[in-house]
């Protein structure tokens, strides 16, 4: 599946959903802004999340009674109608990308559709990286070789300290080539297809969604699941694998 043809699917089953649910006139506004490293993640003792250091942001739609959130790098503020955000084009524009799926993820928490739409805050992610621990134990106790896409300090510190061999790979070119943890975090680009093929288990971050680079780890002969919150709209929509325990941690 090529980036054009995933998001031009999610925008076909957003549609779908919004008339299942007699939403397609709803007027109620959406209302998506920009928030603070502060805001997104509290305070919390590791300072190197990208979330804090990177250049990309976590952006926040309300619908209703639901949020919804995205890591994006292109963020932007928006407000209006569910008919606005699916006439949006996504395909080729960031910005809107960052909208539809912060806003698919707030309309779909509403609906009772998928949880853990916002991020976990202050000690959530050391207590996420547990939480992981154990389903990894549980769900996939013969993996022995696992890939991390996307540099996530707590779930590689976890990850490094298990018995599992474990690779690491991030497109930011401030964490490519440094060790992290005892591990070294390799180009996301030169180094995926061996790492794919290398790896009996993939964690994903969903924050691929946003730059359209998920659809490398779709479709694949190996296990892939993702986590975090921007991909949990479209992971439910699209049947991918997802797991995410921020709904435990949002405080």
């Amino acid at each position: 599946m090529t980036k054009e043809m995933l998001f031009k699917t999610l925008k076909e089953k957003y549609q779908e959903l919004l008339i299942a649910h007699q939403l397609e006139q709803e007027t109620v506004k959406i209302y998506c802004r920009s928030l603070s490293a502060e805001e997104a993640i509290g305070k919390t003792k590791r300072k190197d999340f990208p979330i804090i250091i990177g250049k990309d942001v976590m952006i926040q739609a309300r619908y209703r009674n639901g949020r919804g959130q995205a890591f994006t790098d292109a963020p932007a503020v928006y407000e209006g109608s569910l008919a606005d955000i699916c006439a949006l084009e996504i395909e080729n524009d960031p910005h809107n990308r960052g909208i539809f799926i912060a806003s698919l993820n707030a309309v779909m928490n509403s609906l009772g559709l998928c949880t853990g739409t916002v991020h976990c805050r202050t000690d959530g992610p050391e207590h996420c990286a547990e939480d992981m621990k154990t389903f990894l134990e549980r769900e996939y106790p013969e993996a022995n070789r696992i890939g991390l896409v996307g540099y996530q300090p707590a779930l590689l510190q976890m990850l490094s300290e298990s018995s599992c061999q474990v690779r690491a790979l991030d497109l930011n070119s401030a964490n490519i080539g440094d060790i992290r943890h005892g591990v070294l975090v390799e180009d996301g680009k030169e180094n995926k297809e061996d790492l794919i093929q290398w790896a009996d288990l993939i964690l994903c971050t969903g924050s691929t969604l946003c730059n359209g680079t998920i659809v490398d780890y779709m479709n694949l002969d190996t296990e892939v699941v993702f986590f975090g919150i921007t991909v949990a709209g479209a992971a439910k929509l699209l049947g991918l694998k997802r797991v995410c325990f921020a709904d435990r941690y949002e405080g």
